[in-house]
């Protein structure tokens, strides 16, 4: 109705609709059935300012992703200023958020993760030379607790850009792929993903692959490129429902500057290739940077500045870097040699080491060349498990991994603050490796926190925190299953040639086409993460990529094992020993006590920490084992069950005329009968105990309303030795 007093408005006071008010105006939608559910995208009705906008439907998860790119390119920019932000609304999921402002806050680790996934793949596909500001939003409006919202929340922010008008050269489609029983399974549903040996998450064009991100539990390298390419061709699927869309309500496509300073360029390759060239034969890092900030210096003073066959300082940075692209990455297709001096294959030297420092429970310096990460693992009790606040509800972390990148680490200043966006995808990668092959918690009780120092840099710093990772957490006493590498390959493409590097620089990172990381063990991969500066891989390159990373992760494997092959038997003297033990469930109240006045009491008096779970798990903590052994004797009192025929020591609480109470078996009470407080005829109880006297007794067993029985005379009372069978002028008196 509203569209239709739109019209009549229109058309009273003048004016007609061109076809983007006409397209405004207008649902469309586009469903299909993708992994068993039907998944649908709709535009036109919700955000309609936005350049972009779709709405998003799986099952009951519902996704909105709008586009927005400014009009005017933004000034003494080199880059494409492009934003992604992913956001979860607790409403979506029926919650309130925790905390004082009840309202959602920064974003979480999670929301900073999936930014990054759906960043990854969009970012190559605007066309070069587009330098307008552009944000890119997708929130999570319902969330059924069955589809997990990031693949969708890809597949909208696709379909978005699609019918933007913006320059982008997609679409790009998504799909998680789940391996169950030797299948591969299409965005399985979250309550089936335990059951998995892999979690990926692949994005890509119809012609190739953009992105790649994953957890396996050591799968071969054909088993991890089968899924891969299972979850490209899957996508097509939605890819051709957003072409669709596309057709109906895409808006006019927005032109791109031509690029004016193909004639700059040009010149200035010819003035500083050979400099260049020159820099770029230097192996040491900071010595190659030298050298080519004297280039770019020494050719600034004939490009930089105003008039005819000068450009701005912004201008001449953009064009001295794809120079110096064009140098490094021909001299490496022409020679096989890179820029260290290395063939493409061969890793840097390693010098692996454990134990550097005398006070934390693990520790490990791990060097590969000009990289360089030092790494330590802190062990913690149940107290230090983190909580995560989710859509899905309130969870406990019991491993963390966190990777700092100091400026200091590639020789510059800058501030220090709170971890970016890159710190946590680095850090959440090298814990996708390590944490496959982490011990159950069952089997090992702890909180494991492990912090990775990158102290120099130059390439794949999140590998060598996956090496060093794994060290430090073998020299703290974790019993990994196997232990963990990682290596970064790199890809150059120039039209039908390529190389894939292996261990590359952060030169071949910076200038050449692909960040390819794979890390595992002897027996197969852990995670694997690409990310294409180009328009995508084929199949046959990503191929070539995994054998060659296996050969670099067995090697490096290799030198790690110089210096520790497996957990050490022992934690280290400073960290805190743990034991459990279970308990019935219904024991558990009597371990706690009211307002939890009675394990206060065993923590103040034995020391140790006690953490006791709904199941009945109890977990007793200290540094001191005799503190541990003196809480469990404690809890085990608490809560075991006497057995007749046993012998336990105990205390007289109250003396009566028919015998004596005493208060034997934690806050058991039992009457020991005036005819078995001694061998021979006890007149007066009072003649043979009295209050607070220490006993041995021994349970009888229990009369017909649950009593306990209990007898003095049937034990020695100086030995603790079970007389009852013995004849009773053998037996010594109380």
């Amino acid at each position: 109705m509203w569209r239709d007093q739109k019209r009549k408005a229109r058309a009273q006071y003048g004016g007609g609709h061109t076809r983007e008010e006409e397209t405004m105006f207008t649902i469309h939608k586009e469903t299909f059935e993708w992994g068993g559910r039907e998944l649908t995208l709709e535009t036109g009705k919700i955000a309609r300012q936005a350049d972009g906008s779709v709405l998003a439907t799986y099952g009951e998860t519902v996704v909105l992703a709008t586009v927005v790119g400014a009009a005017n390119p933004k000034e003494g920019v080199d880059f494409f200023p492009l934003t992604v932000n992913y956001q979860e609304r607790y409403y979506a999921a029926g919650k309130i958020p925790g905390g004082y402002f009840k309202r959602e806050r920064g974003a979480t680790e999670r929301e900073t993760l999936i930014s990054r996934l759906i960043d990854r793949p969009i970012r190559p596909l605007f066309a070069d030379g587009y330098r307008n500001e552009t944000l890119v939003v997708a929130q999570v409006l319902s969330h059924d607790l069955e589809n997990d919202p990031d693949v969708v929340a890809m597949i909208a922010v696709s379909a978005a850009l699609t019918i933007s008008g913006l320059p982008f050269k997609g679409p790009i489609g998504a799909a998680r792929v789940g391996y169950i029983d030797g299948e591969y399974k299409l965005n399985p549903p979250i309550e089936d993903m335990p059951n998995s040996k892999l979690e990926l998450v692949v994005a890509g064009t119809r012609d190739a692959v953009m992105m790649v991100e994953s957890e396996a539990q050591e799968l071969s390298e054909d088993v991890m490129l089968g899924a891969v390419m299972f979850g490209h061709q899957q996508m097509q699927t939605a890819i051709d429902a957003i072409i669709r869309l596309a057709e109906k309500a895409a808006k006019a496509p927005r032109t791109v500057p031509e690029d004016v300073h193909a004639p700059m360029r040009a010149k200035l390759k010819a003035a500083a290739s050979a400099d260049l060239a020159k820099a770029f034969q230097l192996p040491i890092k900071f010595e190659r940077r030298d050298a080519l900030s004297a280039v770019k210096k020494k050719f600034a003073a004939e490009f930089v500045g105003e008039g005819e066959g000068k450009v701005p300082a912004t201008v001449y940075g953009g064009l001295l870097h794809d120079v110096e692209a064009d140098v490094m990455r021909n001299a490496v297709l022409d020679t096989k040699k890179r820029v260290d001096g290395r063939d493409l294959t061969t890793v840097r030297p390693i010098v692996a080491e454990v134990g550097i420092l005398p006070r934390t429970h693990g520790s490990a310096l791990f060097t590969r060349g000009e990289t360089q990460a030092l790494v330590v693992c802190t062990l913690g009790t149940a107290e230090d498990e983190q909580f995560v606040d989710s859509l899905e509800g309130t969870g406990k972390q019991t491993f963390m991994l966190h990777y700092n990148f100091p400026p200091y680490s590639v020789g510059e200043t800058g501030r220090m603050g709170a971890p970016g966006r890159r710190e946590i995808g680095h850090g959440k990668l090298a814990w996708r490796a390590i944490h496959p092959m982490l011990p159950k918690k069952d089997e090992f009780p702890y909180t494991i926190r492990v912090v990775s120092e990158i102290t120099e840099s130059n390439g794949s710093s999140s590998m060598a925190s996956v090496c060093g990772t794994s060290l430090a957490l073998m020299d703290a006493g974790v019993p990994l299953k196997r232990p963990t590498a990682g290596i970064a390959m790199g890809l150059i493409l120039e039209g039908d040639r390529h190389v894939v590097l292996s261990d590359i620089l952060g030169d071949e990172d910076h200038l050449g086409d692909m960040d390819f990381k794979v890390a595992g063990t002897e027996e197969g991969i852990t995670s694997l993460q690409m990310d294409i500066k180009i328009s995508g891989i084929n199949e046959g390159i990503m191929k070539t990529a995994l054998e060659q990373a296996k050969g670099g992760r067995l090697h490096i494997l290799g030198e790690m094992n110089k210096a520790l092959t497996g957990a050490r038997a022992e934690l280290g003297e400073h960290a805190p020993r743990i034991e459990q033990i279970k308990i019935p469930t219904d024991k558990i109240r009597d371990v706690i006590g009211t307002g939890g006045k009675v394990i206060r009491e065993i923590v103040e008096k034995t020391g140790a920490k006690i953490n006791v779970e709904d199941d009945g798990t109890v977990k007793v903590a200290s540094s001191d084992h005799e503190a541990i052994k003196a809480a469990i004797k404690w809890i085990r009192g608490l809560t075991a069950e006497p057995e007749i025929g046993q012998i336990y020591d105990g205390k007289i609480v109250k003396v009566m005329d028919f015998g004596a109470f005493v208060n034997f078996f934690g806050p058991k009470d039992g009457l020991v009968h005036v005819s078995e407080l001694a061998s021979s005829r006890v007149a007066n109880p009072k003649d043979v105990v009295k209050e607070g006297q220490a006993v041995k007794v021994k349970l009888l067993g229990f009369d017909d309303r649950g009593k306990v029985r209990l007898s003095m005379k049937q034990v020695d009372q100086t030995t603790g030795e079970d007389i009852g069978k013995k004849p009773a002028g053998d037996a010594p008196q109380a």
